[in-house]
């Protein structure tokens, strides 16, 4: 029997971000019922669970994407690089990821970036 993209989905967000779809549910469920399940369908099942990509790969394109698009994603880049983390890049990747961006989000993007990037290498592994 073949897993639906929702299943994927599920399977794939509690790996990368546990409790994910529960706290979007709380959040937003009663404004936009069936929404928390539509991101795990969309975002986890149908894109990053697709073929033909390393996820790891999605996280850098990912990270620079929100990165280029300015200090409004850090709440989004914050779960993204812990994502990217989780998926084999390294802290060392994900800042050259993010530098890159640069050139084409400008130094303040890129800078409010990697002091977003800095938050979550603290909280996930606050030796270093």
């Amino acid at each position: 029997m073949t897993k639906s993209t929702t299943q994927i989905g599920r399977e794939l967000s509690e790996t990368l971000n546990p409790g994910m779809e529960q706290a979007l549910d709380a959040r937003y469920g009663h404004l936009l019922p069936g929404m928390a399940e539509g991101v795990v369908d969309f975002s986890y099942g149908r894109q990053y669970g697709r073929p033909g990509l390393p996820l790891r790969d999605r996280y850098i394109a990912t990270i620079a994407a929100l990165t280029a698009l300015g200090g409004q994603t850090k709440p989004q880049l914050k779960i993204n690089i812990s994502g990217g983390l989780k998926a084999g890049l390294t802290q060392k990747e994900i800042a050259e990821v993010i530098w890159q961006m640069s050139l084409y989000g400008g130094f303040p993007s890129a800078i409010n970036a990697l002091n977003t990037a800095l938050e979550v290498f603290e909280e996930q592994d606050p030796s270093d």
